[in-house]
């Protein structure tokens, strides 16, 4: 029988990330982890929720009062290590079939996203591959990408749609994304992107692929409860501004709180939408205008930031220092996807926003944590280690905070507790599947 109670000691560093986490951090808040460094602080887990950080005599009197017997706990000693929250993935597209790996030399030799897109690659050729995968297949895919990414530290995975782009295979990526969840140790939490790209059935017709979506793929989503969030491409050559509108209220009247991907290539206005009409998240927003961000900041839009995309394109990143100057809560996330990034290391990330985005190390921890879990809704379940919490945390072999960016480029991940059970020791996956 698995122990129910852990102790957490003898930490370097323990980033708590506590405080006032009503709303996402903004500006200065965006730099504080709740620090702990005494040499008795300790974190005491029982059933997979977070008893205390604190003292350890404090901590342990607590542990005793709930009548747990000594015998029954076990320690983690993290001598020489950091402890923090897991990380948090809010954007990603991690349910798919087949690779795109033909597509960087392509790129290379000069053709652009958009380009590779209306030549029938790109999204629609994942959607192929997507369409011509069974449940299973894709079940079997996505787990090997959900171990990649617990391995790296990632306990928390917002999953989308998107790669199906009819009713049946849209099902069928939510489908597998809900199994999946309930079977990985990682929680994957769903949104429905039927709005990802014109299907090439549907060429020259956008707008009877968004009476498809209103009128069929969100009735049926919603009666399954397969989603949280609709989310929409919002960008020249794919939705336009009031077509993602249309998707993204009709959305809201289902029951599915509205995301975007906003002004990636082009400047179209996505960040004031999202703004407009209260999105949890407006994401990429490399081209995001003034007034779309300080719109963002008034309506208390998380903006999701995805570096290793605007990387892999070979573009310049999103203004993360303007946004959060202006008072945007800024998230992170790796875009995990088979075309534009391809990667479930979400340290990388970390690095790459540090190193292209001049964001600082403390708010790079916070946009993948607690940020994290606001732009998912889950705030108030994981992204900080405090007293009631899910028990989702992560010990690195570094000593502090700032080695995480200043080593950059390596997995740093050392154990992984998900649930209060340890999933990956050594580095290595121990759970049990």
């Amino acid at each position: 029988m698995k122990k129910k109670t852990t102790i957490i000691r003898n930490a370097s560093q323990i980033l708590t990330l506590a405080g006032d986490n009503r709303k996402p951090r903004t500006r200065e808040g965006m730099r504080d982890l709740g620090i702990r460094e005494e040499k008795d602080t300790v974190i005491a887990i029982h059933q997979g929720k977070i008893v205390q950080v604190g003292k350890e005599a404090q901590v342990l009197q607590a542990v005793k009062e709930m009548g747990i017997a000594d015998e029954s706990i076990q320690e983690i000693d993290a001598s020489g290590k950091l402890v923090m929250p897991g990380l948090i993935d809010p954007h990603t597209h991690v349910v798919f079939g087949g690779s795109r790996e033909y597509e960087l030399e392509l790129r290379m030799n000069g053709a652009t996203y958009l380009e590779i897109l209306q030549q029938g690659g790109g999204i629609l050729a994942t959607t192929r591959m997507t369409r011509a995968a069974s449940e299973e297949e894709l079940f079997a895919q996505t787990w090997k990408r959900l171990d990649s990414f617990l391995q790296h530290g990632v306990t928390t995975v917002e999953a989308k749609s998107g790669y199906g782009l009819t009713v049946d295979d849209e099902l069928k990526q939510l489908r597998v994304a809900k199994k999946l969840t309930q079977a990985h140790p990682i929680d994957l939490i769903s949104t429905f992107m039927g709005a990802h790209a014109i299907p090439a059935e549907y060429k020259g017709q956008p707008d009877q692929y968004v009476e498809l979506i209103i009128n069929d793929m969100l009735p049926r989503i919603a009666a399954e409860e397969l989603a949280v969030f609709c989310d929409v491409f919002c960008e020249h050559g794919v939705f336009s501004i009031e077509q993602s509108e249309r998707i993204l209220t009709a959305g809201k009247q289902a029951g599915l709180r509205p995301k975007i991907h906003a002004d990636e290539i082009e400047p179209m206005g996505g960040a004031e939408l999202a703004a407009r009409i209260g999105a949890i998240s407006a994401d990429h927003l490399l081209k995001a205008s003034d007034a779309g961000i300080e719109a963002m900041a008034k309506a208390g839009v998380v903006a999701t930031l995805l570096p290793g995309t605007a990387f892999f394109l070979m573009t310049a990143p999103a203004r993360a220092r303007r946004m959060i100057e202006a008072g945007v809560p800024v998230a992170l996330s790796t875009d995990r996807n088979p075309g534009s990034s391809p990667t479930e290391n979400l340290q990388l990330i970390m690095n790459l926003a540090c190193l292209n985005m001049k964001m600082t190390p403390a708010e790079v921890i916070v946009a993948a944590t607690i940020n994290a879990a606001h732009a998912i809704g889950e705030a108030e379940r994981v992204g900080s280690l405090e007293a009631g919490k899910q028990a989702d945390i992560l010990i690195m072999n570094v000593p502090t905070y700032q080695h995480l960016q200043y080593h950059y480029g390596v997995n740093h991940t050392d154990t992984v507790l998900k649930n209060g059970e340890v999933v990956v020791e050594g580095g290595k996956l121990v759970y049990e599947s």
